[in-house]
């Protein structure tokens, strides 16, 4: 993302908190997998949104009222050595040619210079709580201000930064949804890989591997770890095992989304493996299609967060009634949430830098009003588990049909349209060897 994109967002941000505060990020640390052995790493989400700085040990702070706000990073020198083992570090003077910063330390001075900064700044906004080995450098800077006498001058108030950045995050720039169309245009294609690919025999493994690849092969990684769930895996709501074979008659469940330049995919397709649906399977289908279908409608700028999942509760309870797996009338079991033995999971989340996106979901206590630029999965699913209430023939059909849907002015985008989700349509990428 172009570094200017970065820079408005730091200036947006020191104009919401005020000329008298000072905002403190710390980077995420590295995390180990096993022994010695590290995960590949991935910056923090907020330190990302306002910075872009790739690298660990590092710590942003932003002063706003100089006069136009300071952006400081402090940084892991230049090191020849470790370089030669982990890769090129930008070093103080990269952060300022290469990353936008005013001025750029040597992290291991940040002792020496952040107290100062953090004087006569009466608010810090700070995410305590989320960097635990940090919180204590946090609080020792503050308590040695206060223990030189400086009490004035030492800040009173920690803000917690998601308070401002969560909202922030919320209204997808044009830059962030360019990113986000990128990420679903390369997960579509490694849906249909999958369906490709899928056959009775093979191993729900196997078909993840698929989806690995395309989003390797396109510079992406996993935005959370495939759901591959077959037959009676289909209602399992986070089924991670990923390692049954696929049988004739089974439908597959593949939830599976990469993450682009960090932001963040996230698709669910249901589709069957001997590339037709049964009666059974194709009603159940439909029906969640149907209730797709009706609660996208409702994402539109003035509805509120809540609009999508009720149209999604009425379509399915009402075509759980037509089908004889729910008795009674549809206003009273939507009251009684009767559906919820079917269907019990919300409509969607939030989507961006994270899959489940921050951003809360009332404001008020009143649901969120959608406004243009807001991103949101639909996400609707009906899972029938074995039961003496229910007919043998619906028994382990797990269905969700899930896209990622932009709030406009006007009717929804749907950036992941183009994967295919009629029955028609499926069967026939199904077939399509």
């Amino acid at each position: 993302m172009d570094r200017k994109e970065f820079a408005r967002r730091r200036r947006q941000f020191m104009r919401m908190i005020g000329k008298d505060a000072i905002a403190i990020l710390p980077a995420a640390p590295v995390r180990h997998r096993n022994g010695d052995i590290e995960y590949a790493y991935r910056q923090d989400s907020h330190f990302h949104y306002l910075c872009g700085f790739p690298e660990p040990e590092a710590v942003a702070v932003l002063v706003p009222g100089r006069p136009q706000g300071e952006y400081l990073l402090f940084v892991r020198e230049r090191d020849s050595l470790r370089e030669s083992w982990d890769g090129a570090r930008a070093g103080t003077e990269g952060a300022v040619e290469r990353y936008g910063a005013d001025d750029a330390f040597p992290i291991a001075d940040i002792d020496e210079i952040l107290p100062g900064l953090m004087e006569s700044r009466p608010q810090v906004y700070y995410s305590m709580g989320a960097h635990p080995d940090f919180d204590m450098h946090v609080r020792s800077w503050v308590n040695s201000l206060r223990v030189q006498g400086r009490q004035t001058g030492a800040p009173h108030e920690f803000v917690a930064l998601r308070h401002v950045l969560d909202d922030m995050r919320l209204y997808k720039s044009r830059a962030e949804q360019v990113t986000l169309r990128r990420a679903a245009q390369i997960t579509v294609g490694a849906h249909r890989r999958a369906m490709r690919f899928a056959r009775p025999g093979r191993m729900e493994y196997e078909v993840m591997a698929e989806v690995l690849h395309e989003f390797r092969s396109h510079n992406a990684d996993i935005s959370y770890y495939p759901i591959v769930g077959g037959g009676a895996n289909a209602c399992v709501m986070h089924y991670r095992d990923n390692n049954q074979p696929l049988c004739e008659g089974d439908l597959l469940l593949l939830d599976a989304g990469c993450e682009h330049d960090y932001y963040a995919s996230d698709i669910t397709r249901t589709f069957p493996v001997s590339g037709r649906f049964t009666p059974c399977q194709r009603a159940i289908y439909e029906l969640v299609l149907e209730a797709q279908l009706a609660a996208i409608d409702k994402v539109r700028s003035g509805n509120h967060w809540n609009h999508p999942h009720e149209a999604a509760v009425r379509v399915i309870t009402q075509g759980l009634v037509k089908l004889g797996l729910l008795k009674g009338k549809v206003t009273a079991l939507i009251k009684d949430q009767a559906y919820l033995q079917f269907f019990s999971h919300r409509t969607g989340h939030w989507l961006g830098l994270d899959v489940h996106d921050v951003g809360d979901y009332k404001v008020g206590g009143e649901w969120r009003v959608l406004e243009p630029g807001m991103v949101l999965t639909v996400e609707p699913g009906i899972y029938i588990r074995p039961s003496p209430r229910v007919p043998k023939e619906f028994w382990n059909i797990g269905v969700r049909i899930e896209d990622e849907v932009l709030v406009t002015g006007a009717e929804a985008d749907v950036l992941t349209g183009a994967l295919e989700k009629t029955p028609e349509a499926v069967e026939a990428l199904v077939q399509a060897a």
